[in-house]
């Protein structure tokens, strides 16, 4: 009877308790929260930078109208060296703006930012981008190998036909004197030329109508990574899985891999009965898939489907895009800068001659243009920045320390178009100008990067005059790499061939 009256009182009294033991949670989790809020600001309090919201951070004066960039170069220059960004309550990241903050933190060897990149992980996987420690030791070990510069010899062939396909499209845009948007054609080129590059694989996506499926994908997938970084719910797995657009990140996923396992699916094939590279090399050029299928350690181990395809994707990805964004904007700052444009072209011409292509040997011979494409990436770098979580304290060459766990983020200043500001690079810091990154996790692909924009712009301005269409200026925005808001348009016209 007694237990019966309990039961009965506990059943008319379980609304107090749990309203009780929700308050208990409720006040536990705030106090936990506060805590963590002040801790946070306590570690950048020796960093002043730019007034945050307190819940929202600095989320909420990022419009993604083409001025985001312009406000951190307003920040960099009322805050010296570095200053501190929230997005949310709780991530903050020091954006570094100076060198020799950013040689500290780009020498050393501490991991990627776990917030920053690992979104992109059920896209490309844990490859390169993403790895870390002993895996990423390994694969950056075994894929050398694939950007030694015999390999890389036989490419430059390769881009000039993609970059021919590209210029032969072009001839209605000469003809008709139109503005055109040329990002979506650029990036069509650069798929074309690392899927014959990279994979031997002969896309024909350049000559094929309507728009590229993977390419598509690529653009949707770094929109939504974007927005689930800036989304400060979204980083919650469960509930940016099922959102719609969690959905739409999953369809545009399966899009890109399918195009990575078709690639990988037919090599596979076609080396069924082939067990070493001498043999593959006698009957051709190596490329970066034959490597990463017979890469071996010192155990004799390779790796493993996944790893190749996380390999497979991130190159894919990086090797396409990234290019891409940095040949247009080059481009458009040689249609803004016509005296540079001219010199560049009056050295293309003296080089290359009566070719229609471009050579190995003929990529050391045009300094200026290199000069010039340096500097469109130090205004425009694909890769606007580089984030890196620190393992233990770092101090600064002024004194400053920052604690362990903090996010570092390097960012680059924007003045005006100069390239003679190249030609004295032993009176600047080397961590000045860092498009592909610094240290032991700089870009491995960069000679293969720098090579495809000398050869895709030395034969662009052999051919067209670029002319800027001052209605037309880009509005930038971060989406993975750099991109506009509004497209990069400009003229073009057939050069005299007496010029």
């Amino acid at each position: 009877m007694e237990f019966s009256e309990a039961l009965l009182k506990f059943q008319l009294n379980w609304p107090h308790f749990f309203a009780v033991f929700c308050l208990v949670v409720v006040v536990y989790k705030s106090s936990v929260f506060v805590l963590r809020k002040r801790d946070a600001q306590r570690n950048v309090e020796a960093f002043p930078g730019p007034k945050p919201s307190w819940l929202f951070g600095h989320v909420m004066q990022f419009k993604q109208d083409g001025t985001d960039l312009d406000k951190f170069v307003k920040w960099g220059e009322q805050y010296p060296y570095a200053f501190p960004t929230w997005f949310g309550p709780l991530a903050c990241y020091l954006n570094i703006h100076h060198p020799d903050y950013a040689k500290t933190i780009l020498v050393s060897s501490e991991p990627k930012c776990d917030l920053a990149y690992k979104f992109l992980g059920a896209w490309i996987g844990d490859g390169l981008l993403l790895s870390k420690g002993q895996k990423w030791f390994r694969h950056r070990r075994l894929l050398t190998p694939g950007f030694h510069y015999e390999v890389l010899k036989p490419y430059v062939t390769q881009m000039a036909e993609s970059t021919k396909v590209m210029l032969n499209k072009w001839e209605s845009f000469a003809k008709t004197n139109k503005t055109f948007e040329l990002f979506e054609q650029v990036s069509l080129m650069t798929l074309d030329s690392i899927m014959k590059c990279a994979f031997s694989y002969n896309s024909n996506c350049q000559t094929k109508g309507g728009t590229n499926a993977y390419i598509k994908a690529v653009y949707e997938l770094s929109h939504l990574n974007n927005f689930r970084f800036r989304t400060f719910p979204y980083h919650n797995d469960l509930i940016f899985y099922l959102s719609p657009h969690g959905f739409r990140y999953r369809k545009a996923a399966r899009v890109a891999h399918s195009h990575t396992n078709e690639v990988i699916r037919k090599r596979k094939e076609t080396l069924q009965e082939v067990n070493e590279l001498s043999r593959i090399q006698a009957k051709r050029n190596l490329d970066f898939l034959d490597i990463l299928l017979f890469a071996r350690d010192e155990q004799q181990q390779g790796l493993s489907d996944e790893d190749i395809r996380a390999e497979v994707d991130t190159f894919m990805f990086e090797g396409h895009d990234t290019t891409a964004s940095g040949i247009s904007f080059a481009l458009y700052c040689l249609a803004c800068n016509p005296q540079h444009q001219k010199i560049c072209r009056d050295e293309i011409n003296e080089v290359l001659g009566g070719k229609d292509t471009m050579d190995w040997e003929d990529l050391s011979k045009i300094p200026y243009t290199t000069m010039c494409i340096k500097e469109s990436l130090r205004l425009y770098p694909p890769v606007p920045g580089t984030a890196r979580r620190i393992t233990k304290p770092m101090t600064f060459f002024d004194g400053r320390t920052l604690p362990a766990g903090h996010v570092l983020f390097t960012k680059p200043d924007f003045f005006f178009f100069s390239p003679p500001t190249h030609l004295n690079v032993s009176k600047r810091s080397p961590h000045a100008f860092v498009p592909f990154a610094a240290g032991p996790r700089n870009c491995i692909g960069q000679n293969f990067a720098m090579n495809e924009m000398k050869v895709a712009i030395a034969l662009t301005l052999k051919r067209y005059e670029l002319i800027e269409d001052p209605t037309f200026k880009p509005k930038i925005i971060t989406r993975l790499i750099l991109r506009s808001l509004n497209g990069i348009h400009i003229k073009i016209k057939p050069v005299n061939p007496v010029e």
